[in-house]
C-alpha cells in the first residue's frame, strides 16, 4: 500500500503470500498524483535500486539501513510520519472482512480493500 502525507490510501498492490513486497513498491511510486517530497519506507524495503529510483523520480527516501549495512541519511523527524501507514492498515482492519481476509479471490479482496479505503477517505 502506498499513503499521502494525510495518511489516506492512494495505491494497493497485493503480493503472494511467500513473497517480498519490494518488487511491488516501484509500480505503486508510479501511481502517485505527483512527485512527493520524501517517500518514507520501513527497513524491509532497504535496497540501493530502490534509493536510486526515488532519487531519480525526483524525491528523497527516509528508508533506515538493515542493522548490517553502513549507515545512509535518514532523517528521524520525517521517519517519524512511517506510523501514518501503520495507522492507516489498522483503520482498514477494523472492517472484518479485512482483518480476517473472508474473500479468497484476489479481485474480491481488493474489491473489500478498495471499499474500505474509500469510506477512511470520506471519513477522514
Amino acid at each position: 500500500m502506498i499513503a499521502d502525507g494525510s495518511g489516506r490510501a492512494v495505491a494497493f498492490s497485493l503480493a503472494p503470500g511467500q513473497a517480498h513486497e519490494l518488487p511491488q513498491a516501484v509500480g505503486l511510486l508510479a501511481r502517485l498524483p505527483g512527485v512527493s517530497r520524501w517517500v518514507v519506507a520501513d527497513r524491509g524495503y532497504t535496497s540501493h535500486a530502490f534509493r536510486e529510483h526515488i532519487w531519480n523520480l525526483g524525491s528523497r527516501p527516509a528508508i533506515p539501513p538493515q542493522r548490517h549495512e553502513a549507515p545512509v541519511a535518514c532523517p528521524p523527524r520525517i521517519y517519524h510520519n512511517r506510523n501514518r501507514v501503520e495507522r492507516l492498515w489498522a483503520r482498514l482492519k477494523e472492517w472484518r472482512a479485512v482483518a480476517t481476509r473472508y474473500e479468497k479471490r484476489a479481485s474480491s479482496f481488493m474489491g473489500v480493500l478498495y471499499l474500505a479505503a474509500t469510506f477512511d477517505w470520506l471519513k477522514n
